[in-house]
């Protein structure tokens, strides 16, 4: 984008104020502004540099650090001191977490009507409520779903059920012990190793399977 219109960074920088960090990621140009700033941020981006449209809203689970919430915005014809036609910016805000994980974030459907269904699906995936979006409600996942699945704390019921099948060594597959001198590394969503119960081939059988013929002591005893 800046080998093209190279004054676009400073350009944006100017429109959305000094509190933006403005930078430059493959091809892309990312603004990072303070969670307090978002509205009058995409406010700037539709009125002062052409971004009519929100293509996208979601978010990334940081962890302790808190959510990182973004958007891509894009004008959808040339205008002056614009970003220029089919051209956008990802705006971006950090919003921190409350002790049960939760996160707030000014709804954005005041500058952008289409941000109502990416924010109604970022507050189901990660419990992000938008303060003052029209209808805040679930949106894909069945009713009475609990939890937020794109939270990595979030733990994936699949893994819990069943060990992860992948193979981590060549020819090694989930009929195979993992490899001594390495320890076992834990898919992503599985709280711990207590609540898988991998495959071990050298474990010895349950005495409820055991054969009193094949027993040694059994036989010995008799």
């Amino acid at each position: 984008m800046s080998a093209e219109n190279p004054e676009l960074p400073a350009r944006i920088s100017q429109v959305l104020g000094e509190s933006a960090e403005v930078a430059e990621q493959y091809g892309r140009v990312l603004a990072t502004v303070p969670a307090e700033g978002w509205v009058a941020a995409l406010t700037a981006a539709r009125d002062g540099l052409g971004a009519d449209f929100l293509d996208w809203l979601t978010a990334v689970d940081e962890l302790d650090v808190g959510y990182l919430v973004a958007a891509f915005v894009c004008a959808t014809e040339d205008r002056a001191a614009g970003l220029g036609r089919a051209r956008g910016l990802i705006l971006r805000t950090r919003v921190p977490k409350s002790a049960d994980g939760r996160a707030r974030l000014a709804t954005a459907t005041g500058v952008y009507r289409g941000a109502a269904w990416h924010e109604r699906e970022t507050f189901e995936m990660f419990g992000i409520d938008f303060e003052g979006h029209p209808d805040l409600k679930p949106l894909l996942l069945p009713d009475g779903f609990e939890g937020h699945p794109l939270r990595k704390d979030f733990v994936l019921a699949s893994r819990v059920a069943k060990a992860w099948p992948g193979a981590k060594e060549p020819g090694e597959s989930e009929h195979h012990a993992a490899s001594p001198g390495r320890r076992r590394m834990l898919p992503p969503g599985v709280p711990g190793e207590e609540w898988l119960k991998p495959y071990r081939p050298d474990a010895p059988a349950p005495a409820e399977h055991a054969s009193p013929a094949g027993d040694p002591e059994a036989e010995a005893g008799a």
